[in-house]
């Protein structure tokens, strides 16, 4: 099968989006299928080895010309191509990476607009280059603000458009008026353009069909997938973890409000106070954009006035051999997000480590752990009742143990990359020959 799986970058951060992509397109390669992983605005960042195309459709600076300064773009067209080059989109990602989602509203309408949009000359650039050069038999959106490309990529290639569902409801939240609202207007018409609509829980696919004004039967569940090349635990750790080290909770995500940091810190207070300082560390990892610097320098100084600078460390950003080394240094994982969360996937990459999770009972979590038995649900946005789950296991590290290997076999077997890049072929093959029966049936 040959797909076109169009993934947008995300100014330099690693993007769990952009990591699923990039997981989900290489499993389909080495089953054999030809996938053409496209980056739109800027190149894809993955902490594994990178398949997608190096060349960038909708370039940042020429989409961001096309919507904002019109009269800039005509004089710079003639260099377009030089301003998609991924080198210099990579060099300028930084600094895109410090904007918020409320500057984006008029570049996310427009397209969102399609064919209609002031986007529709990248439109057309992408339409041409797959029916002259790829051609696939379906095309795959990353998200929803991508679906004002359905309907042009369809007229111009003659096959089956899906668009996945991955978390951008909360960026669309975060725009300001009247761009939020022209932005929901517009998937509301344009979802009937897509041939079928994918998420990766059953709670975001539930929540997606009311966001969108689809009926719930129309978005398939397809769940994540690990490359699990490394995710063994050293001989050794169960050894070290209960005997050499203090109890350690550790948190993987983007450095923000949104993913609960500031809870987990006033969580970590409180576990300090009650079973002693000495006994308890907290490692934090992750991508820390510009926008959100301000509000990690301040968690720094609180926890600084706390007298716990020394039991906190803040490891920053990691690879992929750093990301696993840190999830086997620690003894659970807590990522408290204010919002509900629809993936998870830093929350699957602890339990294939083997390490277990403390989680708010909302999003996607309760699935993960319900589906793995490898954590425990707290009341949402409570540092309190985060810290009263964490007390026993403090004190019950082979409880942890437990958890953390009963989880780790469970996402061995049903949570491997192998696993849904088979569920994504399925998926893509009932897609396909609903097509070819509606077709029939037109002609018919």
């Amino acid at each position: 099968m040959r797909i076109a799986y169009i993934s947008a970058g995300a100014a330099g951060m690693y993007c769990g989006s952009c990591i699923h992509d990039n997981t989900l397109a290489a499993a389909l390669e080495r089953q054999g299928h030809e996938v053409a992983l496209i980056p739109l605005y800027t190149p894809t960042r993955t902490d594994e080895t990178n398949v997608s195309m190096d060349r960038v459709f909708f370039g940042a600076i020429n989409v961001y010309l096309q919507t904002r300064a019109r009269w800039l773009s005509r004089l710079t067209r003639p260099i377009a191509g030089w301003l998609d080059r991924p080198g210099l989109l990579n060099k300028l990602s930084g600094l895109s990476s410090a904007s918020s989602g409320r500057d984006l509203g008029e570049l996310t309408v427009s397209v969102l607009h399609g064919e209609e949009g002031r986007s529709r000359e990248e439109l057309e650039k992408l339409a041409t280059w797959l029916d002259q050069h790829w051609r696939p038999d379906i095309v795959h959106l990353q998200n929803s603000m991508f679906l004002g490309l359905a309907r042009r990529l369809k007229q111009v290639l003659g096959v089956p458009v899906v668009c996945s569902l991955q978390g951008e409801d909360i960026f669309l939240e975060d725009l300001i008026e009247p761009y939020r609202m022209q932005a929901l207007d517009a998937i509301h018409q344009r979802a009937a353009d897509a041939d079928g609509l994918v998420a990766t829980s059953e709670f975001y696919a539930g929540h997606m069909a009311n966001y969108l004004e689809v009926p719930r039967e129309r978005i398939a569940v397809v769940p994540l997938g690990l490359n699990l090349e490394g995710y063994e635990a050293p001989a050794d750790r169960d050894r070290l973890s209960l005997a050499e080290r203090p109890f350690t909770i550790g948190y993987l995500a983007r450095l923000c409000p949104e993913k609960g940091l500031h809870l987990l810190v006033d969580a970590f207070r409180r576990l300090a106070e009650k079973v002693g300082k000495e006994t308890v560390r907290l490692r934090i990892a992750g991508y820390l954009g510009g926008r959100d610097k301000e509000y990690v320098h301040g968690l720094e100084r609180t926890v600084k006035e706390w007298g716990l600078a020394d039991r906190v460390d803040w490891v920053g950003e990691v690879s992929r051999e750093d990301k696993l080394a840190f999830l086997h240094s620690l003894d659970v994982m807590s990522v408290p997000s204010t919002y509900q969360e629809p993936k998870g996937l830093s929350i699957l990459e602890a339990l294939a480590a083997g390490t277990p999770v403390v989680l708010p009972e909302h999003g996607a979590y309760p699935e993960l752990v319900h589906a793995t038995e490898g954590g425990l649900l707290v009341e949402p946005r409570s540092p309190e009742a985060l810290a009263q789950a964490l007390i026993p296991l403090t004190e019950d590290r082979p409880r942890c143990h437990r958890m953390g290997e009963r989880a780790r076999k469970v996402v061995y077997r049903d949570f491997t990359d192998g696993r849904m890049a088979d569920n994504t072929v399925a998926y893509y093959r009932q897609v396909l020959a609903d097509a070819s029966g509606s077709s029939k049936g037109a002609a018919g």
